[in-house]
């Protein structure tokens, strides 16, 4: 069974060792591995949950995500107290498992995927993924239903905005349909910043030096039977468009200026 941390711990940090081992003890047949998002930030976590949950893969596999910065409320929390855990079986068999905190979990509403509570508690500890939630989780891999309580609605994804930044400084962003024909010039602006980009068919279809907006490597099937949701890229051919831009974060509004 394949086992997917998806949470904001950062790359080595002692919180994914921790993690890890919790896992085994509960799960000893999973393969874990762990995919890091910068603090906090849920958008780039329900982006990379929507791209593993729907892409191809064993049926059986399962997706854990925790970037939990408990801003639901402002007031001071009693026991370390935060967002509420919840879950949701995909038709394909793939089981998603997560904190229900800023956009984590709304790539997946978004397309018609119903999300349900977990009945477990949602404080008791400042490392909740660790010390509460995997039993939880654990009992659910092994078929136990009656953990899952009330239907649970979050809001809307961010759309036109930043979704995810890759390795390569590509800029994964919400926008599923060209603003413009293939070869149009426009600008893309993000933050404070403007760049000058080529509307493109492929992310490799400008030349070196040039930066397209283009139908990327990631997107998954619409929840209303309406084909695919492609994310758009921002791609600097030879460069860092994340760079380039001002290394924005998930979320940032992109709005292109044809």
């Amino acid at each position: 069974m394949l086992l997917t941390v998806v949470a904001d711990y950062g790359v080595g940090d002692l919180a994914f060792a921790e993690v890890r081992q919790r896992l085994a003890l509960l799960l000893p047949e999973a393969e874990v591995t762990a995919i890091p998002v910068p603090p906090f930030d849920t958008v780039s976590a329900g982006f990379c949950l929507a791209q593993l949950a729907f892409g191809d893969g064993p049926p059986d596999r399962v997706l854990y995500a925790n970037v939990a910065p408990r801003q639901d409320e402002d007031r001071p929390r009693q026991d370390n107290a935060g967002e509420r855990l919840v879950a949701a079986r995909l038709p394909s068999g793939v089981l998603v498992v997560g904190v229900a905190a800023g956009a984590s979990m709304s790539f997946l509403a978004d397309e018609e995927v119903p999300l349900h509570a977990v009945e477990v508690a949602d404080a008791g500890s400042q490392f909740r993924s660790r010390d509460v939630f995997p039993d939880a989780l654990a009992a659910l891999v092994r078929g136990d239903t009656g953990l899952l309580g009330e239907p649970v609605t979050v809001d809307p994804a961010p759309v036109r905005a930043v979704a995810y930044s890759d390795g390569y400084g590509n800029l994964k962003t919400s926008w599923y349909d060209a603003p413009a024909a293939p070869g149009t010039s426009a600008r893309v602006r993000i933050g404070a910043v403007v760049h000058e980009v080529v509307i493109s068919d492929g992310v490799f279809a400008v030349p070196a030096g040039a930066i397209a907006f283009a139908p990327g490597s990631s997107g998954w099937p619409r929840g209303d039977g309406g084909g695919a949701r492609v994310s758009h890229e921002i791609f600097a051919r030879g460069r860092n468009a994340a760079e380039l831009f001002g290394n924005p974060v998930s979320g940032t509004p992109v709005e292109v200026l044809v």
